[in-house]
């Protein structure tokens, strides 16, 4: 399915009942939405409404104007779903993602509280501190694992993700979830995602202006501007710590209070940085448990 949602012709699967909460998985970089086909069948199973799009720069998913800045920053994939809300006129759906997917479901749960129910965010808080990240390094244990970012910043990683797109995915999924052992056909069934004409070029956006290495697009600098105040997102939250994940860091309860005033529960879980692929039933559960909080919360209102 294809909708037209702010700058984008946005490609979507879409399954359960229609007349169901709803819920928006959003997958991460580089992965696309058959990280969720478990998961949306197990929501669809129960009830659930469950729309899974294809990122920018992923999949059939297009840009409308050939002159649209190909930005891959945080505040663009927030403004993408909260258009995608809007467009579907879903009535406050949960939105649960994790890497750039659960970034974007941040986004909008931080700045646009109003427009969903509830946020399963995988790793937590995944706004970033573009400031900090400008100017504090990280231990070496911690930096190595960015290779990839590092790699991105220069043409000569541009000209390296262009040639090898699906080889350089395959590796960083082996690299970051040690314990997932996923077969080829897995792989070859989002390989395609990788082909779209803008998945470099939002790429490697993504990962310069995250360390200010180049400007942002003008139409999001207003959103952007809040996010970078680190708001705290207030709507009810499960947080999934992924306890094998080897890019994502674990950073348990206290941290995770410090950004989300109304934390349902954080589960720390045996699996990679692919939670939804890894461990399907698992993250299905994180969604269903805080959709019966929120449908206790709205019957007691």
């Amino acid at each position: 399915m294809m909708i037209r949602a702010g700058v984008l012709d946005v490609a979507y699967d879409r399954v359960g009942d229609p007349s169901g909460r709803s819920v928006v998985l959003m997958h991460g970089f580089p992965y696309d939405p058959r990280c969720y086909d478990d998961v949306a069948r197990l929501l669809a199973d129960v009830g659930y409404d469950v729309v899974v799009p294809y990122l920018r720069g992923f999949g059939p998913t297009r840009f409308v104007d050939a002159d649209t800045m190909r930005s891959g920053e945080q505040a663009a994939i927030g403004h993408d779903l909260r258009e995608l809300i809007i467009a579907l006129e879903l009535n406050a759906p949960i939105v649960a993602g994790y890497d750039w997917g659960g970034r974007a479901a941040c986004v909008v749960a931080a700045v646009w509280p109003e427009l969903v129910s509830g946020l399963v965010s995988v790793s937590g808080y995944l706004v970033q501190d573009i400031a900090a990240a400008v100017s504090t390094p990280v231990p070496p244990h911690l930096e190595k694992r960015y290779w990839y970012q590092y790699y991105l910043h220069s043409e000569r990683g541009r000209a390296g993700l262009a040639a090898y797109r699906a080889e350089i995915a395959q590796t960083l999924w082996t690299d970051w979830s040690p314990t997932w052992r996923f077969g080829d056909s897995e792989f070859a069934a989002t390989a395609p995602s990788f082909d779209n004409p803008d998945f470099v070029d939002v790429s490697v956006h993504s990962y310069r202006h995250r360390y200010g290495i180049e400007a942002g697009d003008t139409a999001y600098a207003a959103t952007q501007e809040l996010l970078m105040r680190q708001p705290r997102i207030t709507v009810p939250t499960v947080v999934i710590d992924p306890t094998e994940d080897t890019v994502s860091s674990l950073y348990g309860q206290p941290d995770h209070a410090a950004h989300f005033t109304d934390l349902i529960d954080v589960r720390q879980i045996e699996c990679g940085h692919n939670p939804p692929q890894e461990l399907p039933g698992q993250f299905a559960d994180a969604v269903t448990t805080l959709g019966q909080v929120v449908r206790d919360r709205e019957r007691t209102r």
